[in-house]
């Protein structure tokens, strides 16, 4: 029986490992949220008291993390503790599913490698719902040698696993992908919108976009209006599926690579400031598809206490 380190027990992370678990695996989690851990423990996730705990004798590390500083301080440790690297056992398989920049990517793989130990980072696509499913796409970038002891791992927490290439090649896919998926979000708010206003059926109007040209995962999966698609967070006042925190985070990624690679992004750039608006008026933590409240003129600003995450 393999045992898995698992670091970053939240919405994605917490839903990923319990695959692991149906897989026979034994996991071992640790997350620095005691709200998180707790949830894990309900779960059937054994709980570490700290990264080095979770990380002594696993045969495998997965980590899970919102952003690039997340996973250095997880890897390389911070504030006088160390991290994976330094408790990792020789031989153990390092798989990062963080979304982060191409440039952490790299000094974490280097670092891997300088220590003589199997990397690769491995983002996913899929949401909250595939992470329950285990129908999430991973995008694998690694060493081949590397990629292969990892993809048995990553296989019951799938739909597809798909090596991308070499080191950091996961992540550039993942921030092509959500720039991708960030305009779809938004050419879909503004059509769905425009159609109620021109007095077409709701349902109607979805039916024909996804049969047609305007079909998209995000409108097949995530439609900004209610009561259209099961499991929208349109349906549960945009209760987060995928946050707009973190969708803004996605983007700010793929600019930053544009601003490297002298890429243009204009409609990935709107959609940022769109991501913004709803983030300043205290709905960061919504999901993102919130975007549709700045094309319908529904966006108000929250109470202070919403902006600061206490409100119920």
């Amino acid at each position: 029986m393999t045992t898995v380190a698992w670091i970053g027990l939240g919405n994605m992370g917490s839903r990923m490992a319990t695959h692991l678990i149906s897989a026979g695996h034994t996991v071992r989690g640790y997350d620095v949220s005691p709200q998180a851990t707790s949830a894990a423990q309900e779960a059937g996730l054994q709980v570490a008291g700290s990264i080095a705990e979770a990380v002594d004798g696993a045969d495998v590390v997965v980590t899970m993390v919102p952003k690039g500083d997340h996973a250095r301080a997880v890897y390389l440790g911070s504030d006088g503790e160390q991290g994976v690297f330094d408790h990792a056992a020789p031989g153990a398989v390092l798989i990062d599913s963080s979304t982060i920049d191409v440039a952490t990517a790299q000094e974490l793989h280097d670092e891997a490698a300088r220590r003589g130990l199997a990397f690769v980072d491995a983002p996913v696509s899929g949401g909250i719902s595939g992470a329950a499913a285990g129908t999430l796409t991973f995008m694998v970038g690694g060493l081949p040698e590397n990629v292969d002891q990892a993809v048995p791992y990553l296989e019951p927490m799938a739909g597809n696993v798909i090596p991308t290439g070499g080191p950091t090649t996961g992540q550039a896919a993942k921030i092509c992908n959500n720039l991708m998926l960030g305009i779809n979000i938004a050419a879909m708010s503004e059509g769905a919108v425009l159609a109620d206003r021109l007095g077409l059926d709701r349902k109607l109007f979805w039916d024909i976009a996804r049969v047609s040209s305007g079909d998209s995962w995000a409108l097949r999966t995530w439609y900004p209006m209610p009561g259209i698609v099961e499991g929208a967070a349109s349906n549960s006042d945009f209760a987060a599926t995928f946050s707009t925190a973190l969708m803004h985070k996605d983007l700010g990624l793929a600019l930053a690579a544009a601003e490297q690679t002298g890429t243009p992004l204009d409609f990935g750039a709107l959609m940022a400031e769109r991501l913004q608006q709803i983030t300043d008026a205290g709905y960061g933590d919504k999901d993102c598809t919130a975007v549709v409240k700045i094309v319908d003129g529904t966006l108000t600003a929250q109470s202070p206490d919403a902006q600061n995450g206490t409100a119920p």
